[in-house]
């Protein structure tokens, strides 16, 4: 392949998308190898998981086939590190180069596209391609789509292990009590073998549905952040409650969860659709359903609901245009997606295959839509960015016992405050 992996390029983001001069020239030599000939080559960058990155290769074959009259041009993927993609497609862009189509979650679009770094998806396609989505399922700022979705949700859920459950509970006080029931300690040396409950206690997206039981958003209309409130303050109080009750590992990051539950050693998890079917894989039959009604507040947990879109590169050859028009529409259309939600257990944005009656039917995926339809939409704002890394080490740090809920909601309202007005500078 001739793409060029970059170096990572520091520094906060500017609303402004202003960049020094001496960055400008650096960038420039760095995009020297993005700039070679690409008359005849459609690339996309994307940050997928393995099972993606086997089906899109699959989806690009079918393309081919269809499409006869673009055998000459090369279609390459190249798969980034979800840390990384966006970095090396700011540094690639900003010098004039980088793929045809960017592949990941649609909050990476806020950036991208105050940066001057998107094509909006009507300046390549037609409008027949966007009214095939469902409402709300394509990411539009300032009234442009800059992204069409092959997938949409990326949604944290209840994962429950049916051979150790029986009823789901559906509030948290039934939901408590039964977890205390199934942590068991089988050889008494104070380690339970078996967990009640494990999720990833280091990333704030586990947080958020919590702040959405107790009443709250983590940023209002205007993309102002809203963390130093009651509804963060008790949502930080139960989840270390749950840690306090000994229902979850002291220390658990994703990988330690997502390896617990494979084991059959969790009752339940909370994950999303990534994950599901590699716990059917694994032999684990399992159950999905909405996070349990907060029993304080009679309200449910609201998970952030976003899509994973492609998104077109603003400096893309215009020799390439018409391959890769056809590419993305192909991509993100009723066949794909359908293929995608059945091996993969996402929800299709397209109209088209949401309305196939094996998805409808399916217990799955009838759960993942009660809970989508509990959610919200995940900003794709740049102050989202700002918000997320202020909410993250005070999060960590009330789970580890070092702030109290109240002085971590008002350190991230803070920390969110202040990177946000530099953002703006």
């Amino acid at each position: 392949m001739d793409t060029c992996r970059h170096s990572r390029h520091p520094g906060r983001l500017r609303r402004t998308g202003r960049v020094f001069a001496p960055v400008l020239l650096l960038l420039a030599f760095l995009g020297g190898c993005s700039r070679s000939d690409r008359a005849r080559s459609v690339v996309i960058w994307e940050q997928m998981d393995p099972k993606e990155q086997e089906l899109f290769d699959v989806h690009v074959a079918q393309f081919r086939q269809q499409h006869p009259e673009f055998g000459s041009f090369s279609i390459e993927r190249v798969h980034y590190r979800v840390e990384d993609l966006q970095t090396q497609f700011q540094t690639a862009a900003l010098a004039f180069g980088g793929p045809s189509l960017v592949y990941g979650p649609s909050d990476k679009i806020g950036p991208y596209s105050i940066m001057g770094l998107l094509m909006p998806v009507d300046e390549l396609l037609p409008a027949s391609e966007l009214a095939r989505f469902q409402p709300g399922t394509l990411p539009e700022l300032q009234g442009r789509v800059w992204g069409l979705p092959d997938q949409v949700g990326n949604h944290l859920t209840l994962v429950a292990n049916r051979a150790l459950v029986d009823t789901v509970a559906t509030d948290t006080d039934t939901w408590l009590r039964q977890l205390k029931e199934l942590t068991i300690d089988k050889d008494g040396d104070g380690k339970p073998e078996q967990y009640g409950l494990v999720f990833n206690l280091l990333e704030p997206f586990w947080l958020v549905p919590w702040v959405g039981g107790y009443g709250g958003v983590v940023m209002d209309d205007q993309s102002r952040p809203t963390l130093d409130t009651p509804a963060m303050t008790q949502a930080l109080g139960f989840l270390s409650e749950l840690k306090r009750a000994h229902v979850v590992p002291l220390e658990c990051d994703y990988p330690l969860a997502d390896t617990i539950f494979k084991e059959g050693r969790a009752a339940y998890l909370i994950n999303g659709p990534w994950s599901w079917q590699g716990y059917r894989d694994g032999g684990i039959d399992i159950a999905l359903a909405p996070l349990p009604m907060v029993s304080a507040t009679g309200q449910w947990p609201a998970p952030l609901i976003s899509a994973k879109c492609y998104s077109i590169n603003r400096y893309l050859d215009p020799a390439t245009k018409e391959c890769t028009a056809a590419l993305l529409a192909w991509l993100t259309g009723p066949e794909v997606q359908l293929d995608l939600a059945r091996k993969l257990g996402v929800q299709p944005g397209d109209l088209t295959a949401a309305a196939a009656p094996e998805l409808k039917d399916d217990p799955l995926m009838m759960a993942s839509r009660e809970q989508i339809a509990r959610g919200r939409l995940m900003p794709i704002v740049p102050e989202m960015r700002a918000i997320w890394d202020a909410m993250r080490p005070s999060y960590q740090s009330v789970m580890n016992g070092e702030l109290t809920p109240a002085a971590a909601a008002a350190a991230m309202q803070k920390q969110a405050v202040e990177s946000i007005e530099v953002m703006h500078e």
